[in-house]
């Protein structure tokens, strides 16, 4: 039955084919008509729209260009329209027909037809227009507007006027224009129509698919149409006269686009992805490949057919899966899935349509990647059946041994991660199995400390499994278990007291040297011969000692409950024991001393310190007794006053208000201002009851009518103590030291100041400034300064060296110093002549100061000056070969020098 449609079809597509190749074959270049009968009006205005000529090139894209054998009348546009050029009579135009002519100027070739005009002016030339009807083509379809009764209502004739669709092929090759339908009024047999058609199409977007002519009628296809794109197209015909007055009642035409296998299978996804668990039986599904085609999916050209190409890899054998032809779902056929031999399989997927002809239908393909999945068929196994490890004792959280284990399982998965756990040989739960998430290795690990002196070895039995159960079927191999060998390591450990703390309970006051127990430690180490020593940590009070080899504690001072370091009768030392081993072991352990009380303090009063005004309204002091012992040593007490002073008991009573409080009152209503001491006797009530006289120091001062002291006493009392007012005094005086000794500072630079500008005066120094005189003349004869300063260390003599006392700081020394008898200081006169004067009689009788013209060292560089030296100012065997004749240019101050260094001999 297929091969019987294959061929029909195949027949039929022949059969078009060669209908089209002798279509084109008849189809000419030319006017769509030889002769045009054209009806006109009698008269047009100019530019007036006379009738239309069209031009068919067979879609050759033909160029062509249109001429008027009267263009002084007609003009014609490029789409063939006939206007009038000017106001026209066209009754004179119907005895000779217009010439139009199509000019190919590529070619060269040309193409004339002939238009004949009949006028409309009478009833009897609308019969003759009727008769001059164009030319149609032959065994075209028509299509007749329905007919219409008088008042214009339609006759329904057996349901001709339902106008059936209209069929067009998509992709047709042409030529276009290409005629479909004739469209005919019966009212064109006795005047002349006008045709048109409008809807999506023809005048509206997608505009120019559809075209017809205005007078034959004929309905074309001007270009291929695309099913796709538009299905359908819905349009609507009219008739009109030349007057454009509406002579039928439009009719609608519906146009379809017949699909043809244009548009191959497209898959949704180039790649399609799939999993499947591995040992899956036959029939498991896998995944689902999808394609589209935009063909017609009513007729074959869309109907769609799956099959597998190839498989990769063919293992175990070559068809593992089966697709079906029309959903495109993949499931399995075989069993065998491996995922640790066969991760993945890739099949090539082909989707054809025409129902999966492979001759006439179109294909393509896709891939799907199936990947296997792993699940839990592999157990874990030990890389050996027993494992070994060492710990010291009493360590936790060390890593004893690693277990490593195989699975064959994906790595990273639940399947392959594994889980161990220890069935025997730990009783007490010391050890733990975690897993390490990198290496899935156990790390047997001490969770509670081990001691040596109880077990030396451990023997632990390991299994392990996977984080989900294995599949159904497989059983956990002997190799899913291990034994782990554990050695324990015999370590020195610290000696612990026993109790501790260890609590005892002594009576306070108890004397130096009093044996008060024995604490000693014990060595947990039963198997290492060891000795222990005993030392003192803490003891706060200092009141304890202990022997350090048998651990006996004694007392080296008095113990008191009422000492700082006692809190709630509860004294603590603590001490050490460290063994001989190595390396030494120490452990500590706390002493707890519980003080028992004795009467051993006497009462006190409290306050110690009060005040009243001179006439005190109430007149009493409530005053506290305090003992530092507990009950019954201390309260109830009893108070009273002293005998003497005798003045004691005239002004004052004391009467107890309760057990340890008690009120003192003034017998007299007024006390004058000062200081009294009230000696008052408190006795406790201890088995030997303690007495003690307290004094309590009452001032009495003058008060407000607020009942406070106002007194300048008061005001002494309330205010600073004596170290604080001490402490201001000394910063007061230290504040007075600094600016005294600021001050002399100050005094004494300004004198060095003042005695610097006597010695050097900027407009007197000689040694880098020239001396003004009032007139010229004179030389170094008559400058009376002191040039004891002006020297030149290399010139001088190892005997005209001066001390150190008048040597310049600036000077290089180079020779020891000889001890000369010290020049007298120069006084410091207020005339400063008198002191150059007292400065030169020095000079000159000082046998140590260097010659007048000597070089002054400013500031020494060293020997080996290219400057030379500038001594010897007036010796002219230095100068006389210089001419000194330009110091006359400079200036009066320097002819001097001229006349003495640039004169003659004489």
């Amino acid at each position: 039955m297929d091969r019987l449609h294959a061929a029909l079809l195949a027949l039929l597509l022949v059969s078009g084919l060669q209908v089209a190749v002798d279509c084109a074959r008849l189809c000419k270049p030319g006017f769509s008509e030889d002769v045009y009968n054209v009806a006109v009006p009698n008269s047009a205005e100019e530019g007036q729209s006379l009738f239309d000529v069209r031009f068919v090139d067979c879609g050759r894209g033909i160029l062509v260009r249109l001429e008027c054998s009267d263009p002084s009348d007609f003009r014609i546009a490029a789409d063939g329209a006939v206007y009038a050029a000017r106001s026209l009579q066209l009754a004179g135009f119907q005895t000779s027909p217009l010439l139009i002519k199509a000019n190919d100027d590529a070619t060269q070739r040309q193409w004339i037809t002939q238009v004949k005009l009949t006028p409309t002016g009478t009833a009897d030339q609308q019969v003759k227009e009727a008769a001059l009807t164009p030319l149609v083509s032959k065994g075209l379809k028509e299509i007749v507007f329905p007919s219409r009764n008088t008042d214009s209502t339609l006759i329904r004739m057996k349901r001709d006027w339902v106008i059936p669709p209209i069929n067009v092929p998509e992709n047709s090759r042409g030529p276009f224009p290409q005629e479909l339908v004739r469209i005919r009024s019966d009212h064109d047999k006795n005047r002349s129509l006008r045709y048109s058609v409008t809807g999506p199409g023809a005048d509206q977007p997608p505009t120019g698919i559809f075209i017809i002519d205005q007078i034959s009628g004929e309905l074309s296809v001007n270009k291929p149409l695309d099913r796709e794109h538009i299905p359908n197209f819905h349009l609507r015909a009219h008739a009109v006269d030349l007057n454009g007055n509406q002579v039928e009642n439009p009719i609608d035409i519906v146009i379809n686009v017949i699909d043809m296998n244009d548009n191959r299978p497209e898959f949704t996804h180039q790649i399609w992805n799939g999993t499947v668990p591995e040992g899956s039986k036959p029939g498991t599904f896998v995944m689902t490949v999808t394609s589209v085609d935009k063909d017609d999916p009513k007729t074959a050209n869309g109907m769609l057919r799956y099959k597998i190409l190839s498989q990769n890899p063919e293992s175990p054998t070559s068809n593992m899966f089966t697709i079906n032809n029309k959903t495109g779902g993949i499931i399995t056929v075989a069993a065998g899935l491996d995922r640790e031999k066969v991760p993945q399989y890739t099949l090539i997927i082909q989707a054809t349509d025409m129902e999966g002809n492979s001759m006439y239908g179109l294909s393509n393909t896709a891939t799907a990647v199936i990947r296997v999945t792993d699940v839990n068929d592999n157990p874990p196994e030990f890389t050996s059946d027993s494992f070994v490890g060492e710990v010291p004792e009493n360590r936790v959280n060390v890593i004893v041994a690693n277990l490593t284990v195989t699975d064959k399982d994906q790595p990273n998965t639940h399947a392959w991660n594994a889980v161990y756990k220890i069935t025997g040989g730990d009783p007490s739960g010391r050890f733990s199995v975690p897993t390490d998430p990198t290496t899935n290795e156990g790390l047997v690990t001490v969770v509670k400390p081990i001691d040596y002196e109880i077990s030396r070895t451990y023997v632990l039995t390991v299994e392990a499994r996977n984080e989900v159960p294995l599949a159904r079927g497989i059983h956990s191999p002997r190799q899913s278990t291990a034994t782990v060998s554990i050695r324990v390591i015999d370590v020195n450990e610290s000696p612990y007291f026993e109790p501790s703390p260890k609590l005892i309970k002594l009576e306070e006051g108890m004397q130096p040297e009093s044996m008060l127990t024995t604490y000693t430690a014990q060595d947990p180490d039963r198997y290492m011969q060891q000795t222990i020593r005993y030392s003192k940590l803490s003891d706060p009070a200092g009141w304890l000692r202990i022997d350090p080899n048998t651990g006996r504690i004694t007392t080296i001072a008095t113990l008191d409950r009422e000492s700082t370091f006692v809190r709630n009768s509860l004294y603590n030392a603590t001490f050490l024991a460290t063994d001989n081993g190595n390396p030494p072991a120490s452990g500590t352990g706390t002493l707890q001393i519980y003080l028992l009380d004795i009467n051993d303090n006497a009462p006190r009063v409290s306050p110690q310190e009060t005040e009243i005004c001179e006439r005190p309204e109430p007149n009493t002091i409530n005053i506290t007794a305090v003992d530092g012992d507990l009950n019954p040593n201390a309260g109830p007490f009893a108070f009273e006053l002293a005998k003497r002073p005798a003045d004691v008991r005239r002004n004052w009573t004391v009467t107890r208000i309760s057990g340890d409080y008690a009120q003192l009152s003034l017998k007299i209503g007024f006390l004058e201002s000062g200081i009294y001491t009230i000696p008052i006797i408190i006795t406790d009530s201890g088995n030997l009851p303690m007495s003690n006289t307290s004094y309590l120091r009452i001032k009495v001062c003058q008060c407000d009518v607020n009942g406070d002291c106002t007194d300048q006493q008061h005001i002494m009392a309330a205010g600073l103590g004596t170290g604080a007012i001490i402490s201001i005094l000394l910063c007061i005086i230290i504040l007075l030291i600094l600016v005294l000794m600021f001050v002399v500072w100050m005094k004494r630079r300004d004198k060095e100041r003042q005695a610097k500008q006597l010695l050097i005066d900027p407009e007197d120094d000689v040694r880098d400034n020239i001396l003004k005189y009032d007139e010229e003349g004179g030389g170094e004869e008559d400058q009376d300064y002191d040039l004891s300063q002006l020297q030149q260390p290399d010139t001088l003599e190892p005997d005209a060296i001066k001390p150190v006392g008048i040597r310049r700081l600036d000077e290089r020394p180079l020779h020891p110093e000889p001890q000369y008898p010290m020049r007298s200081a120069a006084p410091h006169p207020g005339d400063i002549g008198d002191f150059i004067n007292e400065g030169l009689k020095a000079a000159d009788n000082d046998p140590t100061a260097p010659p007048y013209d000597s070089l002054l060292v400013f500031d020494y560089e060293g020997s080996g000056s290219t400057a030379g030296s500038l001594s010897s100012l007036n010796s002219s065997s230095s100068g006389g070969d210089q001419d000194y004749d330009y110091l006359n240019d400079w200036g009066p101050r320097f002819r001097k020098l001229a006349d003495m260094y640039g004169g003659s001999d004489d």
